[in-house]
């Protein structure tokens, strides 16, 4: 990794951190004004499964962009847990097929490669990965599939497209 490579993902890492305790202080709110029983109404609601969202965007983006050195393992329960939170929008549902621990890079890049599938699903539908003899394998299933071929094929040939924007 390049120093601006590095320096990218602790930024990104800095920012998932920033952002997470705030957004995990609104639901420990909402948890005491649910205990106090002073809002169990739509609005409180709305603001717990919002606040529960983000979390769980956060916390996914931060395996996605953020800092992953060699060595670091991440367990299958705390996948399971992130994807299982993001589920919770109905939009895409996760089955991750594998058990125990995996290292931190290789599952930065699964959560990429997550990312680019979600994008080819406009209406959502459902993700597998699963590791094979050959590496790992995401298989997925939507009404509608919508690829943006300059990046598809470069996917597919290992290549850097001309222009990102």
């Amino acid at each position: 990794m390049t120093n601006t490579e590095d320096f990218a993902a602790l930024v990104s890492s800095r920012i998932c951190h920033n952002l997470i305790s705030p957004i995990g202080a609104i639901g420990n709110g909402v948890e005491l004004l649910e205990m106090t029983r002073q809002g169990n109404g739509p609005e409180l609601a709305l603001i717990s499964d919002s606040a529960e969202s983000a979390s769980a965007r956060v916390r996914f983006f931060r395996f996605a962009f953020g800092s992953a050195k060699e060595g670091q393992a991440i367990g299958i329960d705390e996948i399971s847990a992130i994807l299982t939170a993001r589920s919770k929008d109905g939009r895409f549902r996760y089955t991750w097929a594998e058990d125990g621990t995996i290292d931190r890079p290789v599952a930065k890049l699964l959560f990429l490669a997550i990312l680019c599938v979600e994008h080819a699903l406009p209406r959502g539908g459902q993700i597998r990965v699963a590791r094979t003899q050959g590496g790992w394998h995401i298989k997925s299933v939507g009404g509608k599939v919508q690829l943006d071929d300059v990046l598809w094929a470069a996917l597919q040939q290992g290549k850097e497209p001309l222009s990102l924007d």
